[in-house]
């Protein structure tokens, strides 16, 4: 696949998006085009790219599927990010969660399909695995998700294999526990922010264990994906392999932060998936993923991060 063509990226002012637009500019180069409606993504994070015009931002609604029918016009390759991504956000409001990543990825996937796009890489997440009945995960074991956000990224996955049928080269990466700079609201940035501000550690489940991996690990498997000959048509775990216990994260966030802070365990919460590790031996077979494992290298550049925007914010 040539690298000088059209790419859009729906939700590409997120976390995870605006770190794909980093590296597609840097090593794509082409046409990139963001379209993000900011209910969670911040424009800033793309500010340098649209000023000096490598990236052309859209802020519009994957809902609004005439204005995706219009911006994948010309179009080669689709990463569709675009989502209510947070679990407890996806419970809290149902109608969102299903418009967005049920309806929205039908709209995205459509208008790729009448536009000609050749591949579609789809962010779908180990949460519609549900509660696995043993890990680490690989990608044959049953869908079975246990909250609305893992169901309509089962209904996603499901319209990905819909449109494959019918011409469209659909990928989907089952993302585990994606960390670094610039994510909110989920448990690191959260833990980080607590011991910040001396709060205790609210820890959900003593025996909680999750897959955690490095944003930029997983931007680089989505563009390997998106853009090698070879198209990758069943569904693959994107993770670390590695598996931590949220109370060993909470101390060890403590031990790099060097501040004392009380850890509190609570029960798990029910919408919430008890423990999961992904199986990656796939992605490293067929696509020699290697990603970073060890927390202690991946935490230390989020910590100055949150310090950092303290700063900026002068707290």
């Amino acid at each position: 696949m040539a690298y000088l063509m059209k790419i859009v990226v729906t939700g590409g002012a997120g976390f995870i998006g605006s770190f794909l637009v980093d590296r597609l500019v840097e090593y794509y180069p082409g046409e990139v085009v963001v379209i993000d409606n900011l209910f969670r993504g911040k424009k800033e994070r793309l500010l340098h790219y649209i000023q000096s015009g490598k990236v052309r931002f859209v802020e519009g609604d994957i809902r609004q599927k005439n204005l995706l029918v219009e911006e994948f016009s010309g179009c080669q390759v689709v990463f569709h990010l675009a989502a209510q991504s947070n679990v407890l956000g996806a419970v809290g409001d149902l109608d969102y969660s299903f418009t967005t990543n049920v309806i929205g990825t039908y709209n995205v996937l459509s208008a790729a399909k009448e536009n000609g796009v050749k591949r579609l890489i789809f962010s779908s997440s180990r949460e519609v695995y549900g509660e696995p009945k043993s890990l680490p995960v690989g990608e044959e074991a049953p869908l079975a998700a246990k909250n609305a956000y893992g169901a309509s990224k089962i209904a996603g996955e499901t319209y990905c294999r819909v449109f494959a049928n019918l011409g469209l080269q659909t990928v989907v990466l089952r993302l585990a526990n994606v960390i670094g700079p610039r994510d909110t609201e989920r448990v690191i940035p959260l833990f980080i922010n607590q011991i910040l501000v001396k709060q205790p550690i609210q820890v959900f489940g003593k025996d909680k264990v999750l897959d955690f991996v490095g944003v930029k690990d997983v931007v680089s498997l989505m563009a390997k994906v998106g853009f090698q000959e070879e198209w990758i048509q069943q569904p693959l775990n994107c993770g670390s392999g590695v598996g931590t216990k949220l109370v060993h994260l909470a101390n060890c966030l403590v031990d790099l932060m060097g501040q004392e802070c009380e850890i509190r365990i609570a029960p798990p919460r029910q919408h919430e998936v008890d423990g999961f590790i992904a199986n990656i031996e796939k992605a490293e077979r067929h696509l020699g993923f290697q990603p970073v494992s060890d927390l202690r290298l991946l935490l230390p550049e989020i910590i100055q991060y949150w310090q950092d925007q303290r700063k900026a914010m002068g707290v």
